[in-house]
């Protein structure tokens, strides 16, 4: 892959519109900040900061009351999962297509 970067402790690489984690890129890793793709449209920004920009704008929409560090924790979880059902998405506590979408981010 072309685009490799180093979020949050662990290797992500950039593929059609979603961060994947690089297992296997570095063979010493052991920790990742988060373990599935993340979603970032065509904005191919690393992952930490289109979580961060998500975070600030649940927070501002008053799901989200953690600090804005651009990881995706149990907090940012459970804010994400309060939206999706408050807005008739698929409740999947992860930030993919819909989930930009309905936030004006994609």
């Amino acid at each position: 892959y072309q685009r490799v970067e180093l979020i949050g402790g662990g290797y992500y690489y950039w593929n059609s519109g979603y961060w994947y984690p690089a297992w296997g890129y570095d063979p010493g890793a052991e920790y990742y900040a988060y373990d599935a793709p993340i979603y970032v449209g065509h904005r191919a920004e690393p992952p930490d900061r289109v979580i961060a920009d998500v975070q600030a704008e649940l927070q501002q929409m008053g799901y989200y009351r953690g600090e804005v560090d651009g990881l995706l924790g149990p907090l940012t979880r459970e804010a994400l999962t309060a939206y999706q059902a408050d807005q008739g998405l698929t409740v999947t506590a992860v930030i993919d297509e819909p989930t930009l979408d309905s936030l004006g981010m994609s």
